[in-house]
């Protein structure tokens, strides 16, 4: 094990080293501040979640509980290494070529560059044939100074380079010249050994970004098998080195040319092992032995077409890797853009060297715009199938890689949801054009969608999705053959809704003949389906009904006569209400009473100007599977509201284009109509008994969207299996304060829950206390009085359903219900804090996320997910007894904030002083309480000893006046309270090992640096609660406080009593683990070897004492062999220092 400690972002690459270190089977945990660089220590670490973070060094405290899990993981996941030895091919060698920048712009540094290249001279071994080297330096264009075979012993090569003189020119042209090098320079007749299969390794070296493009040239000097190492300066740009390099964890920087004895270890490490990677005797392309069916899917669209040719490459070398054969595997190819062509099928080749020959033939289709989701589901209706080769039914694992390099301008959820569905493990690849989210919707999995920079980066992933390949053989499981029986006798009723505003005017002949073709693909003329359809703009008009027309051929006629409407301004709001109340009736011809599908297609093309919210939830309620698809000028939010599900909305750029999502609604239609209605109830029950609270925020924020809250706590009641032994709800509802509608032993039938769910009114609030909401369930609802059985170890869950942030801390009551084996799933809209509701869910990837309310219905299924994990998850819950140490009590002592800017909220600070002391336990000695006031000065109003009674005490309270003075002096105040206040003569019982307590409160930012104090101060063992108002700097809060959760913000002081009880429980949580009589610590059992790697850079000066202890800390946790010798080491140190233990 490796653990980091990091103050800051390196100056050179940690790409190469941290690789190697996890190709040893080093288990590395990177531990970094708010200097660090995250996506770096994730590099670092052996996993990247394994990085933590802390604001300061001086929280270190706060993650030694991560920390703990972390390596009791590694106990399991490091398996030992069998040691290896690596080969290298001594009789080959290697020819070496230099790449030097002689543009105007290295002229100062350039004689630090030829001593970098004197000193990698030196470690090679020439003067036997082993090793050859060449020279090149350009600018404008380059200059050989000499080539492979020029010069035979190292000392000629020496020579040579110490008398090189800087070329100068500009500008650079880095492109030209890798071009040059691949065409003069890696040739036979320039002494490249190349035909003999000897590595090729071209050191680059550059102090400036290239005027010219590099990215044919690198592409192409990779095809040749060149190992490319591209070292830059500050002044050069990272993603071009990373583009020229063979690997971007082979493009290394340096400050300036001085620095480059920095990277030469890092250079010579990468290049060892590498080597006999390259242009190896024999092939050694992994061949999988398990069949399988890949489909290549090609982004062919106009904006990848400088980029085609490396894609093409990228497909040749993975299909080398394979295992071609009729009964093995098997290769097909297709390429979209706006729309698809096969190139071959999965059975058109049966060997690889006819697959090869005709990746090599493929020519860039072009086209605009890009439709991928068309594409996906192209594939999975005309390449996934028997006929055209695919194995699915046999079981054969179906794989589709995906090379995209653009946004898409239709949908991708429902196509990628059904080739999910069928098994098929989808892995997406895109560049830096590609939309993130997009990929991994695509995906098999989020993890699996790859990113690089530039299609000529593909090489950098090949090895990443070798090993998703491989996890794909084990994870595809057979696809048994399914079939879907749909109900033919009851068809389906569809409705029509068209935007006939002004704004669609030209449009509109597009969108009739794309309601003809879908009309074209029903079952009228038997009476199974039924058309209607409706046209609006500021007013909807019913154009027909569902039972004005019985044949097919009738409907076709009415709609080809359709006239644009006209009007405006556009009302999808009220045209939504007016269907459901005019259309999706008896009287209209729906057969909604028979159980007949429902399904509404609206087409719009642009945004509504009244509220589709309330219209498009009565819809859902009604049970109709509404579809919305609307141009680029709609509002995609807005879509995804009026449909069913978000991903039932899709989008056209123009209506021009509407055939291009026919096939994908066709699916989609197809795919669900056996949901909707069904004879039967589907909803699942769950079998396993289990205590459900659902907290609703009720505050103003939530008014509208409440009645769709309702509705998705209904909808999840009518799931549960109720009863006395069997399935138990609570409903809380909260705004400022919390209200139970029911505890969990009010009802044991599920009718009487859903009628009280039903008649569920909101309450309002102006601010949402979250965190104390979370904190009166924990206290009031998961108890036994109130119908919970955690004790019998019964599961319990916590659905969240918030509107926006919280006004108060969420972190300590969080916790604690998480300590008690609460399972909490927070789900919020667009308007809630992401990251408070990943902190207050019982995992980060349980909390979800919806745009609005009325979206709720579409993470029910992921709803339903969590909480099936939940009840394999949350263990029985052991009761457990806490033993608070009576005799001792504890000693609170309260800084308050007196400064000027406090005068008109201190009676409110005073008061709230006076209700915590009220919770105390003074006459008996068991507690004692001290107040200090401060603003550029502290001022004790009275020590630990002064007061002996809870009167005395009070009534000292009572009379306390404003201090005043600035500026706010927090850390001085600290400082003094450590050295007058916290000691034995003060009345502090710290030596007899009783708790100490600082409640410290205050209401702006610190003149000075708190740092220094609060840890001290964290050492001494005193437990600190920092609690600001607005004005407070949070940041600083969080330095104060013995942990950062024990940070807590009030907008103003007259909101202190909002946060009392949070502060109450928190002392009752930590009270027993603050200087306990008997150690507490943890200690591993199983042996490991742990360095500790710190940071001892001049950034670090000031919290390396923090660093230090935290050191102290961990190893006090462990278990030592008293023979053995720990090792400590700082990276700004050249010697180890040895402690025998």
């Amino acid at each position: 094990m490796l653990i980091l400690l990091n103050g800051g972002r390196s100056f050179d690459n940690v790409d190469t080293p941290a690789s190697a270190l996890k190709q040893q089977g080093i288990f590395v945990v990177g531990i970094g501040t708010r200097n660090s660089d995250s996506k770096e220590l994730q590099k670092i670490s052996y996993e990247p979640s394994y990085a933590l973070k802390v604001s300061d060094f001086t929280d270190l405290p706060g993650v030694q509980e991560q920390l703990s899990s972390v390596m009791s993981k590694a106990l399991v996941k490091v398996a030992p290494v069998t040691p290896t030895e690596t080969v290298v091919r001594k009789q080959g060698g290697k020819d070496v070529v230099f790449l030097l920048d002689g543009s105007d712009g290295t002229r100062t540094g350039f004689p630090a560059v030829r001593d970098f290249v004197q000193r990698v001279v030196e470690t090679l071994s020439v003067d036997d044939n082993t090793d050859r080297v060449s020279v090149v330096q350009y600018s404008r264009d380059p200059a050989v100074q000499f080539y492979l075979n020029t010069y035979t012993t190292k000392g000629d090569i020496l020579d040579a380079v110490r008398v090189l003189r800087h070329k100068g020119g500009s500008p650079l042209k880095t492109g030209a010249a890798l071009q040059y090098l691949r065409d003069n320079v890696f040739t036979a007749s320039a002494g490249s050994r190349l035909p003999e299969q000897v590595p090729q390794l071209l050191i680059s070296i550059s102090g400036g970004r290239s005027f010219d493009s590099v990215d044919a040239p690198a592409s192409a000097l990779k095809q040749l098998g060149v190992l490319t190492f591209a070292i830059g300066t500050r002044s050069a740009d990272i993603r071009e080195l990373q583009k020229i390099a063979y690997d971007p964890s082979y493009a290394l920087t340096v400050n300036e040319f001085t620095d480059l004895p920095n990277v030469q270890q890092q250079l010579q490490s990468s290049v060892e092992a590498v080597i006999v990677e390259v242009q190896p005797e024999a092939p050694t392309a992994p061949v999988d032995t398990a069949k399988k069916d890949i489909v290549f899917l090609l982004d062919g669209s106009n904006g990848t077409r400088n980029g085609f040719p490396a894609m093409r490459d990228f497909v040749e070398r993975v299909v080398e890797k394979l295992n071609v054969g009729q009964d093995k595997d098997r290769v097909s190819l297709v390429q979209y853009g706006r729309d698809s062509e096969v190139h071959f099928y999965l059975n058109t080749f049966t060997t690889k060297q006819d697959i090869l020959d005709a990746v090599r033939g493929l020519r860039h289709r072009g086209g605009t715009p890009l439709n991928t989701g068309a594409a996906l589901q192209y594939v999975r209706d005309n390449v996934f199938t028997s006929s055209s080769g695919s194995r699915r039914l046999q079981g054969v694992p179906q794989m589709l890689i995906l090379l995209n390099g653009g946004r898409s301008f239709d949908n991708v959820d429902t196509p990628a949801s059904a080739l999910k569905q069928q098994g098929i493990f989808v892995v997406g690849i895109g560049t830096r054009n590609s939309d993130s989210i997009e990929l991994q919707k695509i995906s098999y999995e989020p993890s699996y969608a790859l990113k690089v920079s530039d299609f000529t980066d593909l090489p950098g992933v090949q090895e990443q999705l070798s090993s998703v390949m491989s996890k794909a053989l084990v994870k595809v499981a057979p696809v048994t053959p399914t079939e879907t029986v749909v109900r033919k006798q009851g068809g389906k009723d569809v409705v029509f809704l068209l935007d006939g505003s002004d704004g669609t005017r030209t449009g509109f002949p597009a969108v009739r003949d794309f309601v003809q073709r879908v009309v074209e693909t029903l079952s009228v003329d038997d009476n199974t389906d039924r058309v209607s359809v409706v046209q609006y703009s500021r007013d909807p008009a019913v154009q027909f009904y569902l039972n004005t027309y019985t044949t097919k051929g009738d409907i076709l006629d009415a709609v080809r006569v359709l006239r644009h409407k006209g009007g405006s301004p556009l009302k999808t709001g009220a045209a939504l209400q007016y269907l459901r109340d005019n259309v999706f009736t008896a009287s209209a011809g729906s057969r909604l009473p028979e159980q007949v599908p429902q399904l509404l297609i609206s087409i719009s093309g642009g945004r509504s100007f009244d509220s589709v919210d309330a219209p498009a939830s009565a819809l859902k309620q009604l049970g109709v599977l509404t579809f919305a698809i609307g141009t680029r000028s709609a509002d995609i939010r807005e879509l995804q509201k009026i449909a069913s599900d978000p991903s039932y909305a899709l989008t056209v750029n123009e209506f021009t284009d509407l055939p291009n999502v026919q096939q994908q609604l066709q699916s989609s239609v197809e795919a669900v109509i056996v949901e909707v209605q069904p004879e039967a109830p589907t909803a699942p029950v769950d079998t396993a008994k289990k205590d459900i609270v659902f907290l609703l925020d009720g505050s103003d924020g939530t008014r509208n969207g409440f009645p769709a809250m309702r509705d998705f706590v209904e909808r999840e009641v009518e799931k549960l299996n109720v009863g006395q032994d069997k399935d138990r709800v609570s409903v809380v509802q909260y705004g400022r304060d919390s209200e139970v509608h029911f505890y969990l032993n009010t009802f044991t039938t599920k009718q009487d829950i859903l009628d009280a769910v039903r008649g569920l009114r909101h309450r309002g609030g102006h601010t949402p206390n979250t965190g104390a909401a979370l904190q009166y369930v924990r206290d009031n609802v998961f108890t036994s009085s109130s119908g919970s059985r955690r004790l019998q170890g019964v599961p319990q869950m916590l659905i969240l359903l918030n509107g926006g942030r919280s006004f108060d801390n969420v972190d300590t009551p969080a916790s604690s219900l998480k300590q008690q084996g609460i399972f909490v799933v927070g789900i919020g809209t667009r308007n809630s804090d992401s990251i408070e509701l990943q902190k207050i869910s019982y995992e980060p990837s349980y909390a979800l996320k919806v745009s609005d309310f009325t979206d709720l219905p579409g993470v029910q299924e992921q709803l339903s997910s969590v909480m099936s994990k939940a009840l394999v998850k949350v263990a029985p819950v052991t009761p457990t007894e806490t033993v608070v140490r009576k005799q001792g009590g504890k000693d609170v002592v309260f800084l308050l904030d007196g400064s000027d800017g406090t005068r008109t909220g201190f009676p409110a600070v005073r008061d709230f002083v006076q209700r915590v002391v009220e919770t105390l336990s003074v006459d008996d000695n068991t507690d004692r309480v001290s107040v200090v006031q401060y603003s550029r000065d502290p001022a004790v109003q009275f020590y630990l000893n002064t007061y002996t009674t809870k009167g005395d005490i009070l009534d000292a309270v009572r009379v306390l006046r404003h201090k005043g003075g600035s500026p706010l002096k927090t850390g001085a105040a600290l400082q003094y309270l450590r050295d007058n206040v916290f000691t034995a003569s003060a009345g502090s019982r710290l030596p007899e090992q009783v708790p100490q307590l600082l409640i410290s409160i205050s209401g702006g930012r610190s003149f000075d640096s708190v740092d220094a104090p609060a840890s001290a101060l964290k050492q001494l063992g005193v437990l600190t609660f920092a609690i600001g108002t607005r004005s407070a700097d949070i940041r600083e809060l969080q330095k104060i406080a013995y942990d950062p959760s024990y940070a807590l913000t009030v907008n103003e002081f007259t909101d202190l009593p909002n946060v009392q009880q949070q502060l109450q429980s928190s002392v009752e949580a930590v009270i027993v683990e603050v200087q306990p009589e008997a150690p507490t610590a943890p200690v591993d059992t199983a042996k490991k070897d742990i360095v500790f790697l710190l940071d001892g850079s001049n950034g670090t000066r000031n919290g390396f004492p923090a660093m230090r202890d935290f050191v102290e800390r961990v190893v006090e946790k462990l278990m030592w062999d008293k023979t053995k010798t720990a090792s400590l080491w700082s990276n700004t140190a050249e010697t180890q220092r040895s402690i025998s233990i």
